[in-house]
């Protein structure tokens, strides 16, 4: 029989949202994913729409965050920019964790595995996170996909060894022994009884991954290797802005305070999922 370490979900809701700035957070988060997304809807103007007479407007009313060196809605665009950026950063969340939680299972469920994954992960740990994706997307190629993979690659050993140290405590203990005496196939021991135990610290471990990866990003794209220049990102807005700081630096600011939000609202709503989701914390309170 497996162990349940959630609790009931008035209850976690409760923890999670115990302190007010992780709801501040979710609702700040959840208004500029829910506005990226309802971009068609959303922006006032067409993204790619040039006009040499507003050629680096300032904002105002008749553009809100005003335009760039083409003529361009910086708002339109930063709405466009933000579904990139954001379906980036989930994408490397999902699939770093689905990398992370078959190494981990394998590296601590078989032990004639483990030396030699463990290895591999601590490898490319010692790698910096920018350095190892800048080097992996120059081998892919720059492309939104290619970014995923790559960053998902950097990114993996984080999960895996989370996965690996939860997997080597709960493989000895008495329910999982006796799932094997029951002749229960390994493959259902490993995704019934151990993954299920350890989906909390995977959730909240893919919630701080996806805020770095939207940071990782951005640096890419900063330095001129990340996805395709001719497709909007924040990280794409501020390399583009950069040539014309003297002139119009709200061209940097803008998308540079839309990564910090967004970045500083996913950390604090990870701090608050690892709050309501540790067993001792849910205890005291």
């Amino acid at each position: 029989m497996a162990l349940s370490s959630t609790a009931p979900e008035p209850r976690f809701l409760e923890s999670l949202f115990a302190r007010r700035s992780v709801l501040i957070a979710l609702v700040v988060f959840v208004g500029i994913a829910g506005l990226s997304f309802l971009a068609p809807l959303v922006a006032p103007l067409d993204p790619d729409a040039m006009s040499v007479r507003a050629r680096l407007t300032p904002p105002g009313a008749d553009y809100l965050l005003g335009a760039d060196a083409f003529g361009r809605d910086v708002f339109s665009r930063l709405l466009f920019a933000g579904r990139v950026s954001l379906t980036i950063g989930l994408g490397v969340a999902i699939l770093s964790s689905v990398f992370g939680i078959a190494i981990g299972l394998l590296a601590g469920f078989f032990r004639r595995l483990d030396a030699p994954l463990s290895r591999l992960v601590d490898a490319m740990m010692a790698f910096p996170d920018i350095l190892l994706a800048l080097s992996l997307v120059a081998i892919f190629g720059g492309t939104m996909i290619n970014v995923i993979l790559a960053l998902s690659i950097v990114y993996a050993p984080r999960i895996a060894r989370i996965v690996r140290a939860s997997t080597l405590v709960i493989r000895e203990l008495p329910y999982v022994e006796a799932a094997r005496a029951l002749g229960t196939r390994t493959p259902t021991i490993m995704l019934t009884h151990v993954l299920r135990n350890i989906v909390s610290p995977i959730l909240v471990q893919a919630t701080f991954i996806f805020a770095y990866a939207m940071l990782a990003e951005a640096g890419l794209s900063f330095l001129g290797v990340g996805v395709d220049p001719e497709t909007p990102t924040w990280g794409t807005m501020v390399n583009e802005g950069r040539q014309y700081i003297d002139q119009a630096i709200f061209l940097i600011l803008i998308p540079g305070f839309a990564i910090s939000i967004s970045v500083l609202s996913l950390q604090l709503v990870g701090d608050g999922l690892r709050d309501a989701l540790d067993p001792k914390l849910a205890k005291e309170t």
